[in-house]
């Protein structure tokens, strides 16, 4: 009930500002709707929802879609609601998928909210990069919703489908019009192609989205920092779970919170929500301050709820801890740490899983100097997101698995999200080496239509496969996914034998290579130096 209620003020709240907007979202040049339409993927649901809006500037005609999608939105949630209580109580994959489509769901009202506001100034570059930002993440969360009845239900899918795929068509529809009209207001000469510039400028080697505050705090030693909060298992401090630490940490923050959390191995699922923000975690190191479960997916999770630790709250860091998911190689699914969090920051952690390890699942991210073990698909998701001087380990699998170290699930052209991976260590793992031969590896493979990916400046072992990369099913994705690699090294960098897809290249230009690092992938000169997590921009 709480959720649905929470829903129904988001919608309410949607509908008031939409309807403010519509009035006052500054007019742009005015464009035919056929015009606006003609380089969305639906076209024709574009051409039916603008003809029936009285709205002429295409900022307002993107307003009035948006609202429309938050409506269709509320219904579904409501819809899902009713389904949780037709289902068996006992039915527990069932519950989970519905639970957390009208999680998801919920959080894509608050983006398209957020979206809303961001159309009503057309001359500000941060909220056009805030609107593609959350319109993606929007569009991710839908899509997330339907996977997760992978092992579920698939009736019970079939009865929420049309309307969840209707509003991410809706959704896609409203960026890729979006698109359209930043390119018209743009100064003529001006480049108005894609840049990737969601990750922003870089600032004396972090994201300038870290304030110089937060760099200060990462950088500082656990006994130098005031923590407001401390975790200990031995009854040393305030609390003895790390989740009955964030309980108290106050709703929406506008200032840092930091909890410290004293060495030991802490047994439980933790779950940092939306309202928990500018938290920070400071751990006493990778192995000595550790988080540890083990859901799965065959144990009736959903991939979505398998992680040992999720965050969604806005602006997190974490620093010198360990997320592991100690499900094994026999569970499938069973992620280690899943983030939704915009400008989330993680500095010297680790993530140890196998399938499914680190979920980078959307908004804008950044992993530094950290570890990462796992198998099958073991980096995923939709983020827009920077690993940088991390070690990617692939460990041991079952018999007949294969290593896959990357799953990118871009599901839209016009989404702004990929994989970065610079200045890493891929390799293989302790358990891994001795039988290295008798296991193959690749880079990634491609989760969904439009994946992408990119290796740069990176040492690749020998452990990866001459081919590179390796398909999901048959010709899917490969003449619409982009995976690159730019300057590598190391014996697995060898490109004279990759695969040969129309979407994969080998990168030559340092122009093309730059538009995935720090400063412009994630606008990370605007908000990682407050976080003090070590940075470089561009490329090294």
């Amino acid at each position: 009930m709480a959720k649905r209620l929470r829903s129904i003020h988001i919608t309410m709240a949607v509908a008031t500002i939409a309807t403010f907007l519509l009035l006052f979202i500054p007019s742009s040049s005015a464009l035919s709707h056929s015009h606006m339409c003609e380089d969305t993927l639906y076209p024709d649901l574009c051409l039916s929802t603008l003809s029936s809006s009285l709205k002429t500037t295409p900022r307002q005609s993107i307003a009035a879609t948006l609202n429309l999608t938050a409506k269709s939105a509320t219904e579904a949630i409501s819809s899902c609601s009713n389904l949780s209580h037709e289902i068996s109580s006992t039915d527990l994959p069932d519950q989970r998928a519905l639970s957390d489509c009208e999680e998801l769901l919920s959080t894509s009202l608050g983006d398209i909210s957020s979206c809303l506001a961001d159309l009503s100034n057309s001359s500000s570059r941060s909220s056009s990069i805030h609107l593609q930002t959350f319109l993606s993440a929007a569009i991710t969360n839908q899509y997330t919703c339907l996977d997760g009845f992978s092992y579920a239900n698939h009736t019970l899918r079939s009865r929420i489908e049309a309307n969840i795929v209707n509003i991410s068509r809706h959704i896609s529809n409203s960026l890729a019009m979006f698109k359209k009209v930043r390119a018209s207001e743009l100064p003529e000469n001006s480049d108005s192609g894609e840049v990737f510039e969601e990750y922003g400028r870089v600032d004396g080697g972090f994201p300038a989205w870290i304030p110089p505050k937060d760099r200060r705090l990462l950088q500082a030693s656990a006994n130098q920092t005031n923590a407001d909060l401390v975790v200990a298992k031995d009854g040393s401090g305030d609390f003895t779970t790390i989740s009955e630490a964030i309980a108290k940490v106050p709703d929406n923050g506008k200032t840092r919170f930091v909890i410290y959390i004293k060495t030991g191995e802490y047994l439980e699922n933790v779950d940092v929500g939306e309202k928990k923000t500018n938290l920070m975690l400071i751990g006493d190191g990778i192995e000595k301050t550790v988080v540890k479960a083990s859901r799965n997916v065959v144990d009736g999770w959903t991939t979505f709820r398998s992680a040992t630790f999720a965050v969604v709250g806005s602006n997190f860091i974490a620093r010198d801890m360990s997320f592991e998911n100690s499900a094994g190689p026999s569970k499938h699914q069973a992620v280690a740490l899943r983030s939704g969090a915009d400008l989330s920051a993680f500095y010297r952690c680790s993530f140890v899983g196998y399938q499914d390890t680190l979920y980078v699942h959307s908004l804008r991210q950044f992993y530094r100097e950290c570890d990462v073990y796992g198998t099958v698909d073991f980096i995923f998701g939709n983020a827009a997101v920077v690993l940088q001087d991390c070690n990617l380990y692939a460990r041991r699998p079952n018999p007949n698995q294969r290593n896959l170290f990357t799953a990118q699930g871009r599901v839209d052209p016009n989404q702004n999200t990929g994989i970065s991976i610079q200045n890493c260590k891929v390799a293989a793992a302790a358990d891994l080496i001795p039988v290295q031969s008798s296991f193959k590896n690749y880079l990634g493979r491609p989760w969904k239509q439009y994946s992408r990916t990119i290796f740069m400046q990176s040492d690749i072992g020998d452990l990866i496969d001459p081919a590179g990369w390796f398909e999901w099913s048959g010709d899917f994705a490969l003449s619409t996914l982009y995976y690159g690699e730019y300057m590598n090294r190391g014996p697995g960098a060898d490109t004279s034998n990759r695969v040969k897809w129309p979407g994969y290249r080998v990168i030559n230009s340092s122009s093309e290579a730059s538009q995935f690092t720090v400063a412009s992938f994630i606008q990370g000169n605007e908000w990682l130096p407050a976080s003090n997590v070590a940075f470089y921009a561009g490329l090294k």
